[in-house]
């Protein structure tokens, strides 16, 4: 096939925590979504699925001190970004009900699917191994500006693995924090996010560290949540292997304006390596629509830092959409697997080409494809063998298709 041309800081002051738990609730994942996408097609190819929830309440908690650090007509998200578990959504001044039944459509005309699951149903058709192009329609993807950022990440490896050793983090053998709601501060402003320890955590094996960013208009809670919400599916999937953590997103979303986001997760990765036993190896991040966006923003700015990337109907920088931002900090190759439905209106799928082509130029690929697990999913064929790429595009709009889980966790565990 032929790749198609398109448009294309953490320095940790000392402090004490003070932690104290509940847990976490499982509500919907709130996601970006065009106004006439909703159920699964007769075929199943690709669905947004509907929710599931868990009667636990989460409570904001400890403080860690740490310092600093999208397409259409922006649409400011008003209200708090955290939501309370039992209030409804607050989404450009209207609210959205919760809802565990079919996928709601916010005040934006926006579908809010949640995450595949565990499902192993096969993607819609999109032709294993046919060029990768296409152009999903306008639309009105209501991101914002992204920025620089620059801290150092003390106690990170220069580069991620390459093989199968492991780099235990400093935190290993210590006795780990909750999970739950935890505050960092980050250059004087409080962030949130929540974290998920495995049950049977064991303090000196090194565990992945996976991020999982909500979409615009949602919040940490709802992937946090239980059944198909939870991390994207990817928890369950895991089987106590990994660390998960649900970041909180400033306007409920992640504009990264001046680099705040990036500069929160290199926060948060300074803090989970002093006192969690995670593998620094093998960091990774996924998120839909919004997240997605925030996961190609990690590629760009810290591909020296991540293992890969799981971007679901993302995309970087253009003269029409600002997104999250793209600051190459480096030219670090990273492995990308990527998916973007065929006929997204919301956040086309040139956008997120854009996105793939600096990844694939990264990684030294060539243009042609051969058919992966699970179908319509092609593997770029010549790239670096340390950083392959795969690229998911299939038959649908803006959503979560429903082979996502699944994939996501396959590509990451390879490594």
């Amino acid at each position: 096939m032929v790749i198609p041309s398109f448009r294309s800081e953490v320095r940790r002051t000392a402090g004490c925590a003070r932690v104290s738990h509940v847990g976490t609730v499982g509500l919907l994942v709130l996601c970006m979504g065009c106004g006439n996408e909703g159920d699964a097609d007769s075929d199943g190819t690709a669905v947004a699925l509907p929710s599931q929830s868990t009667g636990a309440t989460d409570t904001s908690a400890s403080t860690v001190n740490a310092p600093p650090g999208p397409s259409g007509p922006p649409v400011e998200p008003q209200g708090e970004p955290s939501a309370p578990a039992s209030a409804p959504v607050q989404t450009d001044s209207l609210e959205t009900p919760i809802s565990s039944g079919d996928a709601t459509v916010d005040p934006t005309g926006e579908t809010t699917p949640t995450a595949g699951g565990p499902s192993s149903a096969s993607g819609g058709a999109g032709g294993s191994g046919t060029t990768a192009n296409g152009s999903g329609g306008g639309g009105s993807a209501s991101v914002g500006t992204g920025g620089s950022a620059g801290a150092s990440m003390g106690g990170v490896p220069s580069s991620p693995a390459t093989s199968g050793e492991s780099d235990p983090s400093p935190g290993c053998g210590s006795e780990p924090p909750p999970s739950g709601r935890t505050t960092i501060d980050v250059a004087g402003s409080t962030r949130e996010y929540i974290l998920k320890v495995p049950d049977d955590y064991d303090a000196t094996e090194a565990h992945k560290l996976i991020f999982a960013f909500h979409a615009r208009g949602g919040n940490a809670t709802q992937v946090a949540g239980g059944g198909n919400d939870d991390y994207y599916g990817l928890n369950a999937l895991a089987g106590g292997s990994a660390i998960l953590v649900s970041p909180e997103g400033l306007d409920a979303g992640w504009r990264n304006t001046d680099g705040r986001d990036i500069a929160f997760v290199r926060a948060m990765i300074e803090e989970f390596g002093s006192s969690l036993c995670i593998d620094r190896r093998r960091i990774f991040s996924t998120g839909f629509s919004f997240g997605g966006m925030m996961s190609d923003a990690i590629g760009c700015a810290m591909a020296d830092v991540f293992r890969a990337i799981a971007p679901m109907a993302g995309g970087i920088p253009n003269d029409e959409h600002p997104y999250s931002g793209c600051d190459q900090l480096n030219q670090h190759p990273i492995a990308v697997w990527m998916a973007h439905g065929d006929n997204d209106t919301v956040v086309p799928l040139s956008d997120g080409m854009d996105a793939l082509n600096i990844f694939l130029e990264r990684s030294g690929c060539q243009t042609e494809t051969m058919p992966v697990e699970p179908s319509p999913c092609v593997a770029y064929q010549g790239c670096d063998p340390d950083y392959p790429i795969q690229l998911c595009q299939f038959s649908g709009g803006h959503q979560v298709p429903n082979f996502a889980a699944n994939a996501i966790w396959n590509f990451f565990d390879q490594f």
